[in-house]
Parts: structure tokens; C-alpha cells; sequence
């Protein structure tokens, strides 16, 4: 019986040994036709302290750690591992996240660019090329979010009837000081 590879995965840890079995797998790969797949594999310890720092140095709180952190660490790959980080908002690919049950203001604030707010005010907020949208707490941080994704230098900020929207839709939040929601039709919205 005749079977193909097709998939190599090296595993390394850097080490020599894992070097020199790096160097088998990719003349394999090269001898049989095979993708080749590296895994870098690491002490769930010190990389439990890596992910520590992500989330925790994180001013916006754009990154969040499955698994409480009062937890000790488990071993890689075991069930409930709780090494994993994730990014809270900002996907470009569907991503399922838990909602959750932070209180909403009644007042949240979108910050963009002068030459989207004809299109703001004819279709409402839409994700774009995102999964949701995206709302600041504040005015400050609605107008630093549109300067810097917009890059306009006096971006034109507009005010979310949260409270109103929520009898249609769901509201989040995520991170620190952003919210996100599917959409934000005109009707909710008020240019600042």
C-alpha cells in the first residue's frame, strides 16, 4: 500500500537537537512534495509570564487571557490550558467572543474622517472591513481613534444614542473603553 505525506510538522525549542531534526524534516519535505509546518515549542512557565505581559501593559485592554489569573498555569496543551491571549475587538475574521454584561452608557462617540460623514449620515456606522463596530466611552478617545485611523487632523466626531440602540441591539463592551455593536443605523446618531 502506497501512502503520500503531505504535511510535515517539525517541532523545535531551539535547541541543537531540535535544530538537527528541523534540517531531516525540511530535506524530507523537499524529498517528498510536503508542506512543512514549524511549531515552536516553549516552557508553558515562562511563556504564562510573556502572556501575563500583554494583557496587563495593554492601555486600551485590546487583549484578553482565557482562564483567571489567580490560576496557576498548566502545562501546554492540556485541557483548560489558560495560556491563551486573544485580541477583545478589532477582528477582520469572524471570531466568536462571549458577550458581556458591563454596563453600557447612554451616550457612546464614534470618531472619523470629514470625507465619511455624508455616508455616516446616509447608511449609519458598518463594520467595514471588521467584524463589528467600534464606539468610544469618549469624546477624547472618539477623536484620537479619528485622527489616527483616519488620519485627519480635525475629525468630525459623532454622538450614539447607546441607550435607544439598545432596544435593537447589543452593545459590549470590550477593552477598557471601547464598545462594539453590528451596526449603528442613521437614526441613533448625532454629529457632534
Amino acid at each position: 500500500m502506497h501512502q503520500s505525506i503531505d504535511s510535515i510538522l517539525v517541532p523545535t525549542d531551539g535547541s541543537d537537537g531540535a535544530e538537527t531534526g528541523a534540517r531531516h524534516g525540511i530535506g524530507l519535505a523537499a524529498d517528498v512534495g510536503a508542506e512543512l509546518h514549524v511549531l515552536s515549542v516553549v516552557d508553558a512557565l515562562e511563556l504564562d509570564a510573556s502572556l501575563a505581559g500583554v494583557d496587563e501593559t495593554d492601555p486600551k485592554g485590546r487583549f484578553e487571557r482565557d482562564g483567571a489569573a489567580s490560576e496557576p498555569p498548566r502545562g501546554a496543551g492540556e485541557p483548560g490550558d489558560d495560556t491563551r491571549v486573544r485580541a477583545a475587538y478589532g477582528h477582520s475574521v469572524d471570531v466568536t467572543l462571549d458577550p458581556t454584561d458591563a454596563p453600557v452608557p447612554d451616550e457612546l462617540h464614534h470618531g472619523t474622517a470629514p470625507r465619511s460623514v455624508d455616508a455616516i449620515e446616509r447608511d449609519g456606522l458598518r463594520p467595514m472591513g471588521r467584524q463589528q463596530v467600534h464606539l468610544s466611552a469618549s469624546v477624547a478617545d472618539a477623536e484620537s481613534v479619528g485622527r489616527r485611523h483616519a488620519h485627519a487632523a480635525d475629525p468630525v466626531v459623532f454622538v450614539v444614542d447607546s441607550a435607544a440602540l439598545l432596544d435593537d441591539y447589543r452593545i459590549t463592551k470590550r477593552g477598557h473603553e471601547t464598545y462594539t455593536v453590528d451596526r449603528v443605523p442613521p437614526a441613533y446618531l448625532t454629529r457632534r
